[in-house]
């Protein structure tokens, strides 16, 4: 008897955490994955926009020096989400009715992010994009799943919910 199969979800969510390892975040790092048919068609991790310098690099982050909150004042950040990122580097028609794969990690401890989910921004962009399943890691074999059209339902920017 060989060694036991890694599930297909978890394979992705492994992906999505080797691809998380590029991120240049100093406080969370997160990587992007998505998949459809069985078939990876994109990711993506936190980073500058290309050809600006990376917060890894300048050796401060601006949202962390103004004590700004997780879930907070994006607008702020210099970085491109993974989602984001895995989004514009792939075609719409490509990502209707695909799932994306979402692992993040603590930059300083390598922990994983706890109670990770995409910020309020990326949920908007997941929407236009015609994913609709997200999976979430928790850890290295635990996972939430989430349905889009969860997020359409339940559309927390018409209370004014910020954060996560």
């Amino acid at each position: 008897m060989g060694k036991e199969r890694r599930d297909k979800i978890n394979y992705y969510l492994d992906l999505a955490e080797v691809v998380a390892q590029r991120g240049t975040c100093l406080r969370r790092n997160y990587g992007a994955v998505i998949v459809k048919n069985d078939e990876v068609i994109s990711s993506g991790y936190v980073g500058a926009p290309r050809g600006r310098q990376n917060c890894s690099d300048m050796g401060v982050c601006i949202r962390e020096k103004m004590m700004i909150p997780r879930g907070e004042r994006y607008e702020l950040c210099r970085s491109v989400h993974a989602e984001a990122n895995a989004i514009i580097s792939a075609p719409r028609h490509e990502m209707i009715g695909s799932a994306l794969f979402l692992a993040g990690m603590d930059a300083r401890t390598g922990e994983y992010v706890e109670n990770a989910c995409c910020c309020a921004m990326c949920k908007r962009l997941v929407i236009n994009a015609g994913i609709v399943t997200v999976y979430v890691r928790d850890d290295k074999d635990h996972y939430r799943r989430i349905e889009v059209q969860e997020w359409i339902d339940n559309d927390e920017s018409a209370e004014g919910v910020t954060g996560y």
